[in-house]
């Protein structure tokens, strides 16, 4: 089959020939029909991540048709459509008994723990616990964001961050996880407040439900005093709708306090959630830094080298800081529902379908910036 392998971490990855798999006898091949692009990829492309071995094939999130089964699995067949959340759960241990195989002990994880989905057929463990079947009616470009960006972001804003009709979430980050917290915030009733350095990034936010917009790379300045924010923070207060949409330039500083008081002067005192969908110590910080009294941050970007946290406002605020780590097969129905009723539109965040050819190039840009909506690769071709 055709791959995309690197031999050393950081270094030029290249498309060639490798073996095709073969099934665990728990497990099952999956041949490929879509999987997508992603900042957790490039991560561990960079040597971020310890559980990789050389050489390796990148890629967690897919979608696609099963091609054959290992001898112990009972609930799939050949042809079967599916896709499976990046944590492959074994399903036995401590964790998995109490339902939280998103923190299973025995985890293991496409494009990490062994050779991913960036090529024509990919190997899965715990075939039975995992695959999570698709709806004929959903194609496998949409599919293929579910299990790590749309599930991530699915769980972290209604499971770990408990999001409320009517609360103001803070999402720092529009890339895809980003976008998919977005929808997903705005889709669940929140007032959602998206913060990027990308113009193009905040306007695909501010058409999947973003109702303000923060420009996190104006020049030095700070806030742009000729936005009406003091209107947009009184409607805060009395809880009706804004007629426009501002979007407020902040400077690009470490910690940036400008993003955080505009966010803070926005939303009438805060966020009450807040998530870090990048993965830096900046839009960290910023995160915390922009939460109301007893306001929840939640980190969804990893962040390998850790971040200093602003503790200083963690204490008397009473703010919550939590993480979340992808979300297990069992929970995939609120959300395939919400889904399923066009309530939640993950289609829309496809902006891009490219072949294994084009997949060096563009997994080594995402160093620079995680990119405008969701990429999606086609192994067999576009």
């Amino acid at each position: 089959m055709r791959a995309v392998v690197f031999e050393e971490f950081g270094k030029p990855l290249a498309v060639r020939e490798v073996p095709e798999p073969v099934p665990a006898q728990d497990g099952a091949v999956i041949r490929v029909e879509a999987t997508g692009l992603c900042r957790s990829d490039w991560h561990g492309w960079m040597g971020h991540d310890a559980d990789i071995t050389l050489p390796h094939v990148p890629g967690h999130e897919l979608a696609g048709v099963v091609e054959s089964v290992g001898a112990d699995v009972a609930d799939w067949h050949p042809g079967d459509r599916v896709t499976v959340p990046f944590i492959c759960a074994c399903g036995r241990c401590a964790a998995c008994a109490r339902g939280a195989q998103q923190v299973c002990e025995r985890q293991e994880q496409p494009g990490f723990t062994h050779w991913g989905s960036f090529a024509q057929y990919v190997p899965l463990r715990y075939a039975d616990t995992n695959l999570v079947a698709l709806p004929d009616a959903m194609s496998f470009a949409t599919a293929a964001g579910l299990g790590c960006r749309f599930a991530t972001a699915f769980r972290a804003v209604v499971g770990q961050g408990r999001v409320r009709a009517g609360e103001w979430v803070a999402v720092h980050g529009c890339g895809g996880v980003g976008l998919s917290a977005v929808m997903i915030a705005a889709a669940c009733g929140a007032r959602v407040v998206a913060v990027d350095v990308s113009p193009t990034a905040l306007e695909l936010a501010r058409a999947v439900g973003a109702e303000v917009c923060v420009n996190a790379s104006a020049p030095a300045g700070g806030v742009d005093a000729s936005v009406p924010n003091s209107a947009a923070a009184a409607s805060a207060s009395t809880g009706s709708a804004t007629d426009s949409t501002p979007n407020i330039a902040a400077t690009d500083s470490t910690p940036n306090r400008a993003v955080a008081e505009a966010v803070r002067e926005v939303t009438g005192g805060g966020a009450h959630l807040s998530l870090d969908a990048l993965g830096s110590p900046v839009t960290c910080v910023n995160s915390v830094q922009c939460l109301r009294r007893q306001g929840r941050h939640i980190q969804v970007g990893l962040l390998p080298e850790g971040v200093r946290l602003p503790m200083d406002r963690v204490v008397p605020l009473e703010l919550e800081i939590l993480g979340s780590h992808g979300m297990a097969a069992h929970d995939y129905p609120a959300m395939m529902a919400m889904v399923a009723s066009g309530a939640l539109r993950p289609d829309l965040l496809v902006t891009r379908e490219i072949g294994l050819d084009a997949v060096p190039e563009a997994l080594a840009s995402l160093g620079a910036a995680s990119g405008s909506g969701v990429t999606v690769i086609r192994p067999h071709g576009v």
